[in-house]
């Protein structure tokens, strides 16, 4: 399994991850608890996907994971 066939379910966990924590990081961000509550449930998602299972190395498929989920969500917003 090549490590850039991640399924879309973790894909966009991982944007809307990276979107939530932008957004906490915002100044005065609006609804901090909210965000935060989020964000600690996103990383659960992320963190407990069962394409971890199957990873051929962990650390490289994590770092291609956010990688990819920054380019995916730049692609979205344009």
């Amino acid at each position: 399994m090549d490590v850039t066939d991640f399924p879309d379910d973790l894909v966009q966990t991982q944007a809307a991850w990276n979107t939530t924590y932008d957004a906490l990081a915002a100044p005065r961000p609006r609804d901090a608890t909210a965000l935060r509550r989020r964000l600690l449930l996103l990383s659960a998602q992320l963190w407990w996907h069962p394409y971890w299972a199957t990873a051929p190395s962990l650390p490289a498929a994590r770092s291609e994971l956010r990688r990819l989920a920054r380019t995916h969500g730049v692609a979205r917003a344009a």
